[in-house]
């Protein structure tokens, strides 16, 4: 329970840094562009055909998985998902991604603190 609890602190954490980031003049897809530890997610959402979706009507928070993190899938899995056949499931698994709205590190604490250690929030994938 203690290491879910830190990985929570520490997406927050930088979640907080993305979010601050996007609010400048960017969107989330340009911020994400712009990211040495994000080019793995920019190709998927591209490969799930998510961009102009991502640069529509927002706002949107991104809990973006980073490059080092896609390294944990078992082998073969990222590029299997970036075939053209498995767009909808890998449209799907960068939805769940993905809420509506913007939320930064204190939203999410107060929510995890309220929530007495979790917090759920609703995805646009459902």
């Amino acid at each position: 329970m203690k290491s879910i609890k830190n990985a929570v602190l520490l997406v927050a954490a930088l979640l907080l840094s993305f979010n601050t980031i996007a609010q400048t003049t960017k969107d989330i897809v340009d911020v994400a562009a712009g990211s040495k530890e994000h080019t793995t997610l920019v190709q998927a959402i591209k490969a799930a055909d998510l961009v102009n979706t991502l640069k529509g009507q927002g706002p949107f928070t991104v809990f973006a998985p980073t490059n080092n993190a896609f390294t944990k899938l078992p082998v073969g899995t990222f590029d299997n998902l970036l075939k053209p056949e498995n767009k909808s499931t890998l449209a799907g698994i960068l939805t769940y991604h993905v809420v509506a709205g913007i939320l930064n590190a204190k939203a999410i604490l107060a929510a995890i603190k309220k929530g007495s250690g979790k917090a759920v929030l609703t995805t646009v994938a459902g």
